[in-house]
Formats: C-alpha cells, sequence, structure tokens
C-alpha cells in the first residue's frame, strides 16, 4: 500500500474528514517516526510493532560491476520489529 492508498483508504472510512485532513495525519505521522529515527530514538506503537535504528559495521565490500575492492562506511538503518498482536494476527489460522 502506498501513501496516497492510505490516505484513500482513510478517506472511505472516514468521509467525514477532508482530503486535507487525512493528508496532514498522515504526514504528520510518518514525519513524527521519521524525525525520532533520525535522532535514535525508538518509536513503539503497542499491538502494532517497533521502529529502531540499527548500526551496521564498517566494511569491505565489492563493486559489482569491476569486482573492485571497496570501503563500505559504517550505516545507521531503520529497523521494524512487528508487535504481539500483529504477529499473532499474521499468522492465525484460517478456519
Amino acid at each position: 500500500m502506498t501513501k496516497s492508498e492510505l490516505i484513500a483508504a482513510l478517506m472511505r472510512k472516514h468521509p467525514n474528514l477532508q482530503l486535507k485532513d487525512v493528508t496532514l495525519i498522515v504526514n504528520t505521522v510518518f514525519g513524527t517516526i521519521s524525525d525520532n529515527l533520525a535522532e535514535n530514538n525508538r518509536i513503539e506503537l503497542r499491538g502494532f510493532g517497533a521502529f529502531s535504528i540499527k548500526e551496521r559495521d564498517p566494511r569491505i565490500g565489492r563493486n559489482p560491476k569491476t569486482g573492485e575492492q571497496v570501503e563500505v562506511s559504517k550505516k545507521f538503518i531503520p529497523f521494524f520489529k512487528t508487535g504481539k498482536e500483529l504477529h499473532i494476527r499474521l499468522n492465525k489460522k484460517s478456519g
């Protein structure tokens, strides 16, 4: 689902809200998550999951085009771990 699809789905569920309001809400939520991750803060949404940052150590990599060794610097990557309720919902047996 893309951000515009999310906004459209929210508009269908809440027809009393205007497009600009739903767009502002979605942008505020994603912006707040992004800003906090940039400050190395952990974000936990109970029942859904937690966003955090993991550090990757520097390493020696290879240029796939030339095969030449290149130095890859230290990186920080976003990481998401599902919450217990979401994990159960995703793995619920259909029947």
